[in-house]
């Protein structure tokens, strides 16, 4: 009996499922995404802090997005992945100020990738919900894992003042990252879907991927 409880709790949810389908499924896309010029300079600490605050506010449309649409839906799916903990909008506004002053509001506007990005999500709100777990799990799942190196990187890279300007790689509110992933991905496998649901998801985390990595060429073309 002893046994068998402990082979349950080191179970590996990530092992198994959608949890599984989308990491085998997204793992060509990811590894682009990480060999984007602008990634790989910004480990090298060759990013500037024109092309991080650039990121920034892309990003904070696109979560704009996605968090509206979060509070919008009525997808119990969708309602029971989306944890208060991940949301990254006060901290997105948080660097915004930062960066470009407390009118940034009246200064940034969204790119033409950014806004590629935007108009996709609102069409999965409002046509497909549960794609909208796709776009939590690529972004969400991504930031969580990388948040602290990236934010790191950043503050060495980029000279910046005490952590200013990185508040949206810092998930103040979850203690244990391993642990809230595992347990993130084990609700993941336990939703009720079909298997062409699941493989609908897979289809759009690839798709998000695709977004996210024109924001980020966009970025080095300096577009804006």
């Amino acid at each position: 009996m002893s046994n068998e409880v402990i082979s349950i709790e080191t179970k590996n949810p990530r092992k198994e499922g959608l949890a599984l389908m989308l990491d085998d499924g997204t793992r060509k896309s990811h590894s682009v995404a990480q060999n984007s010029a602008f990634v790989t300079g910004f480990f090298k600490g060759l990013s500037s802090r024109d092309s991080y605050a650039k990121l920034l506010g892309s990003l904070y449309f696109v979560y704009l997005a996605m968090e509206e649409a979060f509070d919008a839906t009525t997808d119990s799916m969708v309602k029971k992945m989306d944890c208060h903990e991940l949301r990254r909008i006060e901290a997105l506004s948080e660097d915004m100020e930062y960066f470009y002053g407390k009118e940034w509001k009246s200064k940034v506007v969204p790119s033409a990738a950014t806004q590629k990005y935007v108009n996709r999500v609102k069409e999965v709100a409002q046509k497909y919900p549960k794609f909208l777990i796709a776009h939590q799990y690529t972004r969400y799942l991504g930031d969580l894992f990388g948040g602290q190196m990236m934010g790191s990187m950043a503050n060495k890279s980029l000279d910046l003042s005490n952590g200013k300007g990185t508040a949206f790689y810092m998930f103040e509110s979850i203690k244990d990252t391993k642990y809230f992933i595992t347990n993130w991905y084990s609700q993941l496998n336990e939703l009720d879907l079909t298997d062409e649901e699941k493989e609908n998801i897979v289809d759009e985390a690839n798709l998000v991927f695709d977004f996210n990595i024109e924001i980020l060429d966009e970025i080095e073309g300096s577009p804006w």
